[in-house]
């Protein structure tokens, strides 16, 4: 899979992409990720992308000529499924838009920046627009380092175990159950026997149970329809 990632600061993603399950998914030739930093698409000698507001307003906006530069010169390379920009009021991501995208093999991250960005890119060049929530950070890095990762630990081969992503919450509609490691008792605080019958049937039973109790607790607007 190809993820391009188009922003402003670059270097905002650079931990992300040399650490951990993301760059052993590059190493084993399983994921490209590609940085683009926006200012080399500027038609200004000063490398300007962004402007004021047409009708006034304080905050600036993302030109729409450096995005479309950047656009045009990728596409020329291979052809894009999907051009996400990442923006609080894009829908908003869940485990099902993940598993969707990690099914493609080439798609465009656009972070958003300031203001956000000129209207018209939204309306002709974007196909996508994903939220992590209804909040508003300062730029649409850490929104698409979100993203990437949730959709690169979902390509076969990624993880170690690959079963271990299908058991992840909101696979099945269901948080996830509790877990426990050793020791099976510690400072009087112990394990669910049932966890340490060796009874897997029994077992999954009673995590299907705490998943079923954990989802009407904690989203019961999902628990509600069960």
């Amino acid at each position: 899979m190809r993820i391009d990632i188009i922003t402003v600061l670059p270097e905002l993603l650079e931990s992300f992409l040399n650490h951990s399950i993301v760059q052993r998914a590059q190493d084993k030739g399983l994921v490209t990720l590609n940085i683009h930093n926006l200012r080399d698409y500027s038609v200004t000698r000063h490398r300007t992308v962004d402007d004021y507001a047409y009708g006034g307003g304080a905050g600036m906006v993302l030109m729409i000529e450096p995005i479309v530069n950047c656009l045009e010169q990728l596409k020329e390379t291979c052809e894009y499924q999907e051009v996400i920009y990442m923006s609080p009021d894009g829908d908003p991501l869940q485990q099902s838009t993940a598993n969707e995208l990690s099914l493609l093999t080439n798609i465009i991250i656009l972070c958003g920046h300031y203001k956000g960005i000129d209207e018209r890119l939204r309306q002709h060049f974007i196909t996508r627009e994903v939220s992590i929530g209804d909040y508003v950070l300062s730029g649409g890095e850490l929104p698409a380092a979100v993203l990437s990762d949730a959709i690169i630990r979902l390509i076969p081969g990624v993880l170690s175990d690959e079963s271990s992503a299908l058991s992840d919450s909101f696979q099945d509609g269901l948080v996830a159950p509790p877990v426990y490691t050793r020791p099976a008792d510690f400072r009087g605080m112990t394990v669910p026997s049932i966890l340490l019958s060796g009874h897997q049937d029994q077992i999954e039973k009673w995590r299907f149970e705490q998943s079923l109790k954990r989802t009407k607790e904690r989203r019961p607007e999902s628990g509600s329809q069960m």
